[in-house]
């Protein structure tokens, strides 16, 4: 770790996060401003303004970003979708590596929280982890020996598009997010959270609803740990707040889906919540 603070950005859909990480690990001066929809560029601009800002009064050591979207090896954007407008194709790294004449990290926001996680959070001191996001849609990273395997073309661990089916058509996030529970909860005027607590009761429907989407969680998970054998398996985003009540609704499924015995990977609630990302955006810097 640096003798010198470093700058730490999240950047989602509506808003940008930001915190200073001092040499103890710790973050300062966080806040948050609005992305604006990325009107006339500005992302871009916020982080060049805030990173000039900070680095002036402070004297960074470095800058990291955690982002939505798929970032190309150069730090550009190379892939947003609709989530954020005229985001594609930013040159993030280059433009505030020429701006602030400092190292800059920039990191998809899924890598970004198992990073984070690897930091302090669930993950630390596993020689291997994958990190599922569950939320609006399914992320997925894998971090191996320290470091992040995005495959040839940066598209690696895109979850949410597996396990398509014909029938229904419809592809895994759209079955097991936490958006599709939502919809399923739905016709009962009833959040995800009381969902899950009406279910704990053991009240029905609520706990057949849970079991049923718990299994197509894990049909995915299933996957990952046939495919990468991680030491460590950690499910992300909001519903991890569930804890181990969440946990062990899919071992539960995991079971009746893997040969027995065969998979020795531990499954972890992430822990760092949303501040996962930031201490991820810089984690070269730290390790």
């Amino acid at each position: 770790m640096p003798n010198k603070p470093l700058l730490a950005f999240d950047v989602g859909g509506t808003t940008i996060k930001y915190a200073l990480l001092t040499p103890e690990l710790t973050l300062e001066q966080t806040g948050s401003v609005p992305t604006n929809k990325n009107k006339d560029g500005q992302i871009l601009k916020t982080l060049l303004e805030l990173s000039q800002k900070f680095n002036h009064e402070y004297e960074l050591a470095g800058i990291g970003i955690s982002t939505a979207g798929i970032v190309a090896s150069d730090g550009s954007i190379q892939y947003a979708g609709p989530t954020i407008l005229d985001y594609q194709g930013t040159p993030i790294k280059a433009r505030l590596e020429e701006t602030t004449g400092l190292s800059v990290f920039v990191v998809n926001d899924v890598d970004a929280a198992l990073l984070g996680e690897a930091v302090l959070g669930a993950a630390k001191n596993a020689k291997s982890a994958y990190c599922v996001a569950l939320g609006t849609g399914i992320g997925g990273a894998y971090l191996a020996n320290g470091q992040l395997t995005s495959g040839a073309h940066g598209t690696a661990n895109s979850l949410g598009y597996t396990l398509f089916c014909p029938k229904t058509q419809t592809n895994f996030e759209q079955r097991a997010s936490t958006l599709s529970l939502e919809a399923k909860l739905a016709p009962f005027n009833i959040s995800v959270k009381e969902g899950f607590e009406l279910a704990k009761a053991g009240q029905e429907p609520y706990l057949s609803l849970l079991k049923a989407w718990a299994k197509e969680v894990a049909q995915g998970l299933s996957n990952i740990l046939l495919l990468f054998d991680p030491e460590v398996l950690v499910i992300g985003g909001a519903v991890c707040q569930q804890k181990d009540y969440l946990l062990q609704l899919l071992n539960e499924q995991l079971a009746l889906l893997l040969p027995p015995g065969l998979c020795q990977t531990k499954l972890k609630v992430a822990t760092l919540a949303d501040k996962a990302q930031l201490y991820g955006a810089v984690y070269p810097f730290i390790k």
